[in-house]
This record gives structure tokens, sequence and C-alpha cells, in this order.
């Protein structure tokens, strides 16, 4: 990407005695007005923020189609282009049925693992039918200056405008995945023939894989109240998620996971939560209780990062920052340590992803009626190496 279209954004540091440094909590307005280092430093790790895009509604999510052309996803149904350090006025499409009326919208977008032969770009929506809300995920064919709706690979899911997931990401095994949120009906996350509080695993042209673990059905995974990140270990294969935890509402306030996803894995809401175990259920390897509300997931293999080569790393919306999660080199079940990175006080932060470039990009999500927008949001910012 250009840099010279991409604005450094200044942060004061101070020293805190768990941290090397941490931003001074300033205006956001401040940050575009007075430029100075933003420079922060974890485990000798050096970086600063810089911004990319600004002038965004609720970006909930972020792809690239090459190493200089990002897909973004806006809630209110937009799907924009930021191509050789430019973000295009004009979406590439609009979805004109998407629902917005709580947290649902326009949310995920995955690229096809053969995209350069079949252009296929794939998108999670919430939309209205009958006075009932509903997910579906569709596939788009990308002609460089459109997409254009190219088929529904599953449609048809119960969502609300609580709890309506949905991340999607194809996994190592060539298969598209999606988190779907209980729908606020807590209950049928433990029924398997209902498709909410689910992992979904299908193939790209949305049949059902043969080695699903449950026959004629997408589910592959139970028990999620609304999971928004899914990620998988480059080094491993192995399947992470970040989950919310209860809203007080139905359950004791924190409680957000991070698990370790198997097939067939019931993850035991609502029979359980905030780490209790239940004989049939997995427990969370990592729980965050007050609560983080992680958006998203990431597991970092580039090589700008060294330090951070096999971490995971979530966008925490009520935490308000960047959380990073060191895993135990010896079992996929362990985390070592935790921490919020230093530095990254931007209001909400939403997804976090792996450019090609091997940057670390996240998005704020103050726009979406429980942040303090600042005049620039909402934006698309990353971590580069401080020189």
């Amino acid at each position: 990407m250009a840099l010279s279209n991409i604005k450094k954004l200044s942060i004061g540091l101070l020293s805190l005695s768990l941290l090397v440094g941490v931003a001074t909590l300033v205006e956001y307005g401040a940050l575009l007005k007075t430029p100075l280092p933003a420079v922060s430093t974890t485990e000798s790790v050096s970086f600063e923020v810089e911004e990319v895009a600004a002038g965004l509604e609720v970006p909930w999510s972020m792809v690239w189609t090459g190493n200089d052309r990002m897909l973004i996803a806006e809630r209110p149904g937009r799907i924009r282009v930021f191509e050789n350090g430019v973000l295009r006025n004009q979406p590439l499409h609009t979805f004109t049925d998407v629902a917005t009326g709580g947290e649902e919208g326009l949310m995920s977008l995955a690229v096809s693992p053969s995209y350069q032969d079949d252009r296929s770009v794939y998108a999670a929506l919430v939309y209205e039918s009958t006075g009932k809300l509903f997910l579906k995920v569709v596939r788009l064919l990308d002609s460089a200056e459109r997409l254009v709706v190219d088929g529904v690979v599953i449609d048809g899911i119960p969502a609300a405008r609580f709890h309506a997931g949905s991340r999607i990401a194809f996994g190592p095994d060539g298969k598209l995945y999606i988190t779907t949120g209980d729908a606020t009906n807590r209950a049928d996350a433990q029924n398997i023939a209902l498709l909410v509080g689910k992992t979904l695993r299908l193939n790209p042209d949305g049949s059902i894989p043969a080695d699903n673990p449950y026959p004629l059905s997408p589910v592959w995974s139970s028990g999620h109240r609304n999971a928004q990140g899914i990620t998988w270990d480059e080094r491993t294969g192995e399947q992470y998620q970040s989950e919310h935890g209860p809203s007080v509402f139905d359950g004791p306030a924190g409680g957000d996971e991070i698990n370790l996803v198997v097939r067939g894995g019931n993850y035991g809401w609502p029979l359980v939560s905030h780490g209790e175990t239940k004989e049939g259920t997995l427990a969370p390897i990592q729980m965050f209780t007050p609560a983080e509300a992680p958006g998203s997931l990431m597991s970092y293999s580039g090589d700008v990062f060294p330090e951070y080569n096999g971490n995971l790393f979530f966008g925490a919306l009520k935490g308000e920052g960047l959380v990073r999660l060191v895993l135990s080199p010896d079992t996929a079940d362990h985390i070592v340590s935790v921490e919020k990175l230093p530095g990254i006080v931007f209001g909400r932060i939403r997804d976090v992803a792996q450019g090609p470039d091997g940057f670390i990009y996240f998005t704020t999500s103050n726009r979406d009626g429980r942040g303090e927008p600042a005049t620039a949001d909402d934006r698309i910012l990353r971590l580069v190496p401080r020189l």
C-alpha cells in the first residue's frame, strides 16, 4: 500500500509498572491535529500505529484479494475497496436487503481459496422476511469494478437484533466455516437440529461435507452463545474462536471465551459459562471477566513481527483495545500469557487481521451506537515496526 496515503497517528506515552508504554488519554480529534510518534513496546516489540483509511461506518470485516487491494464490509450493507492506498468513494456492492436494527447487518467477508481462478468473495448478512430476521451467506463474483451476487450458499438461519454472529472464514481444509449466534434463544444452542449457536462447515458451493460430525448437517460444533472470531494456527491447523459471554439478561456479566474448537465439540452454552464444567462439554482455554467483548480473532504468522508469530489477537469492543494471547508451544489448549497492547486508545476495536505485508490491521467500531466516535471514525489502522 502506498505509504504516502497512510497517516501516522499520535499517541503520547507514559510508563506503567506492568507495561513498557501506554498512550495518554487524549481526545480522538486531537490525534489528527497533533502528530507525535505513536510508539509502543511489548516484550521488545516496538511498533507505530498508522491510519490506513478513515470515514467508514462500522467496518465489520476486512479481507485482501491481492497485495494492494482490500475489501471492507460496512455494517449498513456496503462493501468498500481500498486499493493502492486509496479508499474508493463508490462501494463495489451495496446490499439493499440488509437489516441493521441492532448488532446485525452486513458482517463478515471471506475470499475464496481459489480466488485467482473463480474470483469469488463470500459475505454474511442479516435480512428481514415476514417480520423475522435471518442470516444468510452469499457468494459474489468480483469483476474488479463491482461485485455481483452469484448465488446463496446458505440461508434461513434464525437471527436477531442481538447474538446474530457471524464470522465466516475458509479453513486450511478449504471448507467454509460460519459462526452463528444463539439469536437470544439460549436453549437452541444445544439443539443439533437447529443452526443457531453453532459453527457450521460447508463446501464452497454450499453442499455439506461428507466428514461433518452429524450426517447431512452443516453443524461442526455446538453450544456457542455468540462467537464473532475464528482463526487457525498455521503451524498446527488448530481452530480457535472468540465468543461473547453473558450480558446480565442471560447470565452474570463477563465470561468471554477463547475456545479451541474441534469436530463435534459442545462448548456448553447455556448449560455452563464462566469456566464452569459439565460432562459432555468443553471448557474455554481462556476466559475474561470483566468482559472485553471480543469482536474478532487472528493468529499471527508473519515475519514482520517475529516475536508475535503464533500469537492470537482479538479486537476488544467493550474493553477498547487489542488483546494478545500467547499459546503454549507444547499444547494447543493452554495460553501462557495475556496482555492488552499498550498505546491502542482508539475506542472500540472490532476486526483484526494480518495483511499481505505482514502488518497487523484493525478497525474501530465507534459508530455502532455504543462508542464515542471521533471526527475521522470509523477507521482502519495498522501496527508497523518502529524504524
